[in-house]
């Protein structure tokens, strides 16, 4: 069984390679002649396919967003979480820069439109709020996960509220959304997709393949403004819609 699991986690190694490989060349020579709205479907069908290729399936829940000039806000387990969402909204992501290293997935986000910060600089979080800022108010979609690292799954951690400033200076909604990985069988919650402590990219991917069928939840909660509220105690209230919208 062990021997059996193995292989097939190869094989779907090779063929998510393929489909990274057709990602990349898309961006290099196709993205330049497509409009933005093309743009934006072939993003979520490469997304929709990495994911079938590492078989898991996407159950979307809520009210999709069509409409840009929107800050999703949602819950972080897994490198996952992009293509989940990308798969059920195509967004552009605020990332660490590390994932601009990674083999074909930085080369893909980068030509998504990834913003990159270096969250170690303080100056570079902030010239990131402005570049979020200026996304938004050209009518992007932009998704964050504020909680600023990976948990197991089980709580979240207090949200980070710089992001949300973008909002608050591009008079954008806020959308929060709960992301949450199950048994695709029995729908029980499961932590396979988890990358958290000492994981490593490869290391988490190999786990992920071996297991048994994953389903994606992605539940769109309902878009808000800011009405006021400063950037804490909008980030607190967020926390508490996305609490919600993962269990």
């Amino acid at each position: 069984m062990g021997l059996l699991r193995d292989l097939t986690a190869a094989g779907r190694i090779l063929r998510a390679a393929g489909h990274g490989v057709r990602g990349l060349w898309l961006i290099r020579t196709r993205f330049g002649r497509f409009s933005p709205a093309e743009r934006e479907a072939c993003i979520e069908q490469w997304a929709a396919g990495m994911l079938a290729v590492l078989n898991i399936d996407l159950q979307v829940e809520g009210v999709r967003p069509k409409d840009g000039r929107l800050l999703i806000v949602a819950n972080h387990t897994s490198w996952l979480d992009i293509l989940a969402i990308q798969s059920a909204r195509c967004s552009r992501f605020i990332a660490k820069a590390e994932i601009r290293s990674w083999p074909l997935i930085g080369v893909v986000a980068d030509g998504a439109g990834t913003l990159f910060i270096e969250r170690a600089q303080r100056r570079d979080a902030l010239r990131t709020v402005h570049r979020t800022a200026e996304a938004l108010a050209a009518g992007d979609v932009v998704a964050v996960f504020p909680e600023g690292t990976t948990t197991d799954g089980s709580s979240m951690l207090p949200f980070h509220a710089n992001m949300l400033q973008a909002a608050i200076s591009a008079d954008a909604m806020a959308m929060p959304v709960g992301i949450r990985f199950v048994d695709a069988a029995s729908g029980r919650p499961s932590s396979v997709a988890a990358y958290i402590a000492d994981d490593t990219l490869i290391g988490s991917l190999w786990r992920t393949l071996r297991a048994d069928p994953l389903k994606a939840v992605v539940r769109f909660g309902s878009p808000e403004a800011a009405a006021g509220r400063d950037r804490r105690q909008w980030a607190a209230d967020l926390h508490d819609r996305v609490e919600a919208l993962r269990r």
